[in-house]
């Protein structure tokens, strides 16, 4: 899995699963940190395979920029992950968003 922080967006590449959940949680929390009252852009265009641990990770980084008054978006979501996120009933708590160059 690599992990890209740009300004704007998180940029996730390859598996994301329990073995780089901590990483990730770390980017993202701190990403949440200095953008406080930002959206946060998750850019999982090139996500091989997302596992429920990363789901739930994802899930709680949501739930705390809800509470500062913004939004997790998945950009370039699979069908399957759209899927995913309707089935565990959070199309409330992401906003998706197509990849750019869909």
């Amino acid at each position: 899995m690599e992990l890209v922080d740009n300004d704007g967006a998180i940029e996730l590449t390859g598996r994301l699963d329990g073995r780089s959940s901590a990483e990730v949680r770390e980017a993202l929390y701190d990403h949440i940190e200095r953008h406080p009252d930002e959206d946060v852009r998750v850019d999982v265009t090139h996500v091989e395979s997302i596992d429920v641990t990363a789901l739930n990770l994802l899930a709680a980084a949501a739930l705390k920029v809800r509470r500062a008054g913004g939004q997790v978006v998945l950009v370039g979501c699979s069908p399957a992950l759209r899927r995913v996120v309707a089935y565990r009933g959070w199309r409330r708590l992401f906003r998706l968003e197509r990849a750019a160059s869909e």
